[in-house]
């Protein structure tokens, strides 16, 4: 593994999927800790619809904790978890396993 380190502006851009395949967003920015020199966050817009439904409407974006990064290469691979980033109220059929 290549441990050279890169900028980190090169992660804007990328588009970002679960670790499943689903399409959830493209990195806009990118939220850090300063003091601990951190990335903490991923700032995402061009969202996936279905996933984020009122924020896809009002074009807002959502940030995606860090530690939810699974892998960074060509793209970006997210836990699962952000497809359960749903209302709870919905019908059961409609939420993606």
């Amino acid at each position: 593994m290549d441990d050279t380190p890169q900028e980190i502006t090169s992660l804007v851009g990328r588009e970002v999927y679960s670790n499943s395949g689903v399409f959830v967003g493209e990195v806009e920015d990118l939220q850090l800790n300063l003091n601990g020199e951190a990335v903490t966050g991923l700032a995402l817009g061009n969202l996936n619809g279905e996933l984020f439904r009122e924020e896809a409407r009002s074009e807002r974006g959502v940030i995606v904790p860090y530690r939810w990064v699974r892998a960074v290469g060509d793209v970006i691979l997210v836990n699962d978890v952000v497809e359960r980033v749903r209302d709870p109220d919905e019908e059961e059929d409609e939420v993606i396993a």
